[in-house]
């Protein structure tokens, strides 16, 4: 991967930027992402944020190196102290769990207000992400589910709006699966979902076997409903 050709991972999520775009790419790593971008001409102008001194320093180099100084700010923080309020309108942040990501939007809420479209790639835990995009009247209008290395990624895009849209019809399920992905249902989300199944009936056969408490019971419980909802799914 390179600035000119990215991971199947990244080409779905740049292919979600707006066009003219001024975008903020938080955990930027290398900066391939907005290199990528500018290079092709589809942003007007990024910020490329990393927490870590490494990776900060390689997209440095990699900028510099592109001639791409002047579109793209390189810039040191955690999350979205990295960018002004009204700096950008788009936010790509890949390659973290759900919590986190949810944790930087959660600590950077007041930077939203001129950001129109979120467009986050959790490597696990999505849920975390779609409870807090309904929580915030973000709504959830596109999803991806690829599988790249032998892993399985999902990618969701929101825009303000309506946070309970995409949950009319099944809202316990949409969090946990992705309303739009249970409806593609393809082989990938079924191969996902089908292996996340298995771990968590190891985990109650686990438990069976454990001193019976409060926790053990709600644990039981919570595993119980999982693979209920996604053999309900499955299955339909």
């Amino acid at each position: 991967m390179n600035t000119d050709k990215l991971s199947v991972r990244l080409t779905k999520v740049a292919n979600y930027v707006p066009q003219g775009a001024r975008i903020a790419d938080i955990g930027s790593d290398h900066a391939y992402l907005p290199c990528f971008l500018a290079k092709n001409l589809k942003i007007s102008y990024a910020i490329a944020g990393e927490v870590a001194k490494g990776p900060f320093h390689s997209a440095e180099k990699n900028v510099l190196a592109e001639g791409l100084a002047n579109t793209i700010a390189v810039r040191l923080g955690d999350g979205l102290e990295v960018i002004e309020p009204g700096e950008v309108d788009c936010i790509t942040i890949a390659g973290m769990g759900g919590a986190l990501i949810s944790s930087i939007l959660e600590n950077g809420n007041d930077k939203l207000d001129s950001v129109k479209r979120l467009i986050l790639q959790p490597n696990i835990s999505a849920i975390s992400i779609r409870t807090w995009l309904l929580e915030n009247n973000w709504e959830l209008i596109a999803e991806e589910i690829i599988e790249e290395d032998s892993k399985i990624y999902e990618i969701l895009v929101a825009e303000k709006g309506n946070p309970a849209k995409p949950y009319i019809e099944k809202k316990e399920e949409g969090l946990l699966l992705g309303p739009f992905l249970m409806k593609q249902k393809n082989e990938i989300f079924k191969k996902k979902w089908t292996a996340e199944k298995k771990n968590w009936q190891r985990i109650y056969e686990a438990l069976e076997g454990a001193s019976l408490n409060a926790e053990t019971i709600e644990k039981k419980k919570e595993l119980t409903d999982k693979i209920r909802l996604v053999e309900e799914v499955l299955k339909s």
